[in-house]
């Protein structure tokens, strides 16, 4: 699996995840834990995310801890897939989540590094391929998409009709 900076950086790991490519804008996150509720946040649209911490996919996926009804970023980038699933909760493992969803995963990168680049030179266009292994192709691919700015991703993410909140207000944060 590679991923390809719109500036020529190429980069080799191991896929997992859905068998393709997507193209996205490169940002991070640095939770230690919650990357479930990352992968189903529509703010992430149209972006490829990397996580900082080195080992994602300990406590699978469960269908409680999710933000929204779809996974709506591009391509998820870690150090390391944890090789089993621990939490009794979950109801799959997370490379099989996100082949369900489209979604391809690229592990075994050196995270920091790419996170250096991020901090200095800001969020890139990138694409992520298990599909092509041509860099020279990839770089075409990804110089040729259009990235999100001036885009309004919120029409593709909102909610097709208002509803209720019913939970009530209670809880810890009152």
């Amino acid at each position: 699996c590679l991923l390809v900076f719109e500036d020529g950086d190429v980069h080799r790991g191991r896929r997992f995840g859905f068998h393709g490519e997507s193209c996205g804008e490169l940002v991070f996150n640095t939770a230690l834990s919650g990357y479930q509720e990352i992968l189903t946040d529509p703010s992430y649209k149209d972006q490829i995310v990397l996580m900082t911490y080195p080992s994602i996919g300990n406590t699978g996926v469960n269908e409680e801890d999710v933000e929204s009804d779809a996974c709506y970023l591009s391509g998820f980038v870690i150090k390391e897939l944890s090789p089993i699933v621990s939490n009794q909760r979950a109801t799959v493992d997370l490379s099989t989540w996100l082949e369900g969803r489209g979604v391809v995963g690229i592990a075994g990168l050196d995270t920091r590094a790419i996170v250096r680049k991020v901090r200095t030179e800001g969020s890139l266009r990138s694409i992520v391929s298990s599909v092509d292994q041509d860099p020279a192709s990839l770089l075409e691919k990804v110089r040729a998409w259009q990235g999100t700015q001036g885009r309004d991703l919120v029409q593709s993410v909102t909610c097709a009709a208002a509803y209720p909140w019913t939970e009530g207000l209670d809880g810890p944060f009152l």
